[in-house]
């Protein structure tokens, strides 16, 4: 009986078919799985057929329906197990399969696939280009070398012909395999062999560091090593627990490049793991859960923490998922929860109860209350952030500590006499507040840290999640929640998705990551297309590195999106105007009828998201109206509940979605002008509120997997320029 596995590359076809072509698929696996390797090849209901111009021999395509085709590798070593590779409409399967190649990776053993017309052409081009350079980017490292990195011929040739890591980046997966990408990758941001060698190889079980001493791997075997990017089909019944339970379990999947650092075996201190959207840092901190909650003392307890409750719902089911039935009892272990909650619970305990949060509009108003006494010449909004990015970031309990202190990210000059009023106004808020029994949230942290830094750490470790956002008197919460020692604070973030204007020096709140920090640069989620196009939203926007401020790095602590990537491929994102709201959610009703009509994509994968909850409500009101199923994100519906989800584009934070609309991208909401502060009150804020805007926008369109439509009414916002026509 011929047994079969599936590629990683099928599960991407395979979810982005309509529902009863997703049948077909099926019937056809299980047909295929029904027959002796004889009546396949004599089959005519399979028609299994070998193409003349594939480049790789073992090639096979077999009929699906009238119009696609399933790409097969076939077994050249006595196996019988064929590997489904592709679904797709007849041409293009074809065209695919004759262009690729498939090897078994002399490092790690595992299945690999190329382009090999495209690698061919690539090495014709830089080869002649190479000629005029001397220098050669892998020139320091020699054959042997690569080989033993796995580095195999062709790719080699390649190798020898770059000269800078930008000609190493137009060769990357699905171009060239994915495996040897990531070994040259490494080297050429200047990891030794050694180093590639522990990062990449031997966390997939190899120990034969020699290509000359290594045992010949059949393709069988090598399906077996590369469980993140195939599975077999074993038994009946488990192909629908496949492309059930597994296309969920893929989602929580670590990559072998990723394990050095979720089961690290100790960092002398806080860690920290950065990263582009998609990238897969959320997974690694789940991990690296996982991994202290095993080898930890059974007393050990766990903070996960993230920034909203829906994240942090989604965590803890992510969580329980991961450790499955055999671990389950570990997660009595593991707080789940956002640092607000926390702070919150700490002052509860303390003291009986906790003040209430205070809104947005509250806030405001009592602001108001507390200037009417003074003549000032700033705003509700610049004493509002002078409190919290000065007085609540620094933790500063006096007058005379405010009148010493240095307003980091604050542009505007205030004088002594100037600081004096505003303490004193600051004074009557906070006295205000107290007398209500509320507090802002960071008042709330910055109360709870002081209680924690009296009572001592409730926590072993500290894993964090979304970390770009959190505030300094969020940070002093976590530092006081566990004592500085090995492994106590793990975290994970991508300053490129701040989108709350929390600069932090986390040296200066000591969780000093220097020495044992890294950067993921797979995306693991989005199409290339959506994150090319989302990347240029934040072309020429300064972007601070993760957990510094500008006092902290001799070159303006920038991070880049550079070097950032997606073997994934699919359709380019779509941006258009309207002339008014009504069409354009007359268009928003047509495409989501598109996703779920001709694309089967279920309702509950698709998300729209606005600015502002007004949009978020006429959005939810016009699908419905329409017999589309929708639901609000804030509502928490479970993914039992079928329809639409919509949001604003804040609440996407942390979510993803098979399909994404933004609408409503108009120039009076984004950037939203009262967010704003002008550029003649605080130009440092200015900066950073603008670039706040960008990172939101960004967040929004990055939530995409397969499919992103933008739109707008009226004239489109000017944070669209790099992109929209």
């Amino acid at each position: 009986m011929p047994r079969l596995a599936l590629s990683e590359d099928f599960f991407t076809d395979f979810v982005s078919l309509q529902r009863p072509v997703q049948k077909e698929v099926t019937d056809a696996i299980q047909m295929f799985r029904s027959m002796t390797v004889p009546q396949l090849h004599a089959s005519k209901g399979m028609h299994l057929e070998k193409l003349e111009r594939a480049r790789d021999r073992r090639i096979r395509t077999i009929r699906i329906t009238k119009f696609y085709r399933g790409v097969l590798l076939a077994p050249d070593d006595g196996s019988e197990l064929f590997m489904l590779l592709r679904v797709a409409p007849h041409d293009d399967a074809i065209n695919w399969a004759c262009k690729r190649a498939y090897s078994v990776n002399g490092a790690t053993a595992g299945v690999e696939v190329r382009n090999v017309d495209a690698l061919e052409q690539m090495e014709t081009y830089f080869e002649a280009k190479a000629v005029t350079t001397p220098a050669r980017l892998f020139e320091a490292h020699s054959d042997t070398v690569l080989r033993d990195l796995g580095i195999d011929d062709q790719v080699l040739r390649l190798a020898r012909v770059c000269v800078t890591a930008d000609d190493l980046t137009v060769m990357a997966p699905p171009m060239m395999p994915a495996d040897q990408y990531e070994v040259l990758w490494f080297l050429a941001q200047g990891e030794s062999p050694e180093d590639v060698w522990e990062q990449l190889i031997a966390p997939r079980g190899q120990t034969v560091r020699t290509a000359a001493d290594r045992p010949v791997v059949t393709l069988a075997e090598a399906i077996l090593n590369t469980p993140n990017r195939m599975v077999e089909v074993t038994g009946p019944g488990e192909l629908e627990r496949i492309l059930t339970e597994d296309l969920v379990r893929w989602r929580i999947f670590l990559h072998p490049a990723q394990r050095r650092y979720a089961y690290h075996p100790g960092f002398n201190g806080p860690a920290q793991v950065t990263g582009g959207p998609g990238t897969g840092k959320t997974v690694v901190a789940l991990h690296r859960v996982r991994h202290l909650l095993r080898t930890g003392r059974e007393g050990d307890r766990i903070l996960l923490t993230t920034f909203t409750n829906a994240m942090a719902a989604a965590l803890r089911d992510s969580l329980a998922l991961l450790l499955g039935e055999a671990d389950a009892h570990l997660l009595e272990r593991v707080d789940v929860t956002t640092v607000d909650s926390l702070a919150a619970r700490v002052i509860r305990e303390a003291r009986g109860s906790s003040p209430k949060p205070l809104s947005a509009a509250a806030e405001k108003s009592a602001w108001t209350r507390a200037m009417a006494r003074e003549e000032l010449p700033w705003t509700d909004r610049f004493l509002s952030q002078e409190f919290r990015n000065v007085v609540l970031a620094q933790g500063l309990r006096t007058p005379e500590e405010y009148l010493r202190c240095v307003r980091r990210g604050r542009g505007t000059q205030v004088g002594r006499v100037q600081r004096a009023r505003l303490w004193r106004v600051m004074e009557r808020f906070t006295a205000d507040l107290a007398s209500r029994d509320s507090a802002t949230y960071t008042q709330l942290c910055d109360q709870a840290a002081r209680l924690l830094a009296e009572s001592g750490p409730r926590y072993r470790h500290v894993v964090v999640d979304e970390a770009q956002d959190l505030h300094p008197a969020q940070w002093r919460v976590l530092r006081a929640c566990v004592a500085p020692q090995s492994d106590d604070i793990f975290l994970v973030g991508d300053p490129h998705q701040r989108i709350y204007d929390s600069r932090v020096s986390l040296g200066s709140l000591g969780v000093n990551v220097r020495g044992r920090t890294t950067r993921l640069r797979l995306n693991y989620r989005s199409t290339e297309e959506i994150l090319r196009w989302s990347a240029s939203l934040l072309d020429g926007q300064p972007v601070g590195r993760l957990g510094e401020d500008d006092e902290d790095a001799d070159d303006g602590g920038r991070d880049s999106l550079r070097g950032y990537r997606s073997e994934l491929h699919g359709r380019v994102p779509s941006a258009r105007g309207h002339g008014s709201q009504d069409e354009e959610l007359r268009a928003l009703v047509d495409q989501i009828r598109t996703w779920i009509d001709q694309d089967g994509v279920k309702p509950s994968e698709i998300a729209v998201c606005a600015r502002f909850n007004t949009l978020v409500d006429a959005v939810i009101a016009r699908l419905r109206r329409e017999r589309i199923p929708a639901v609000a994100v804030k509502d928490d519906p479970g993914p039992e509940v079928s329809g639409v989800r919509v949001a604003t584009m804040h609440a996407m934070k942390g979510l993803e979605f098979r399909c994404v609309a933004v609408v409503g991208l108009t120039s009076s909401v984004l950037p939203f002008a009262p967010q704003v502060t002008p550029a003649d009150v605080d130009p440092v804020q200015h900066r950073s509120d603008l670039l706040a805007e960008h990172c939101l926008l960004f967040v929004a369109c990055t939530r995409a997997r397969d499919a992103l439509a933008i739109s707008w009414n009226g004239e489109r916002s000017r944070l669209l320029d790099p992109v929209a026509g």
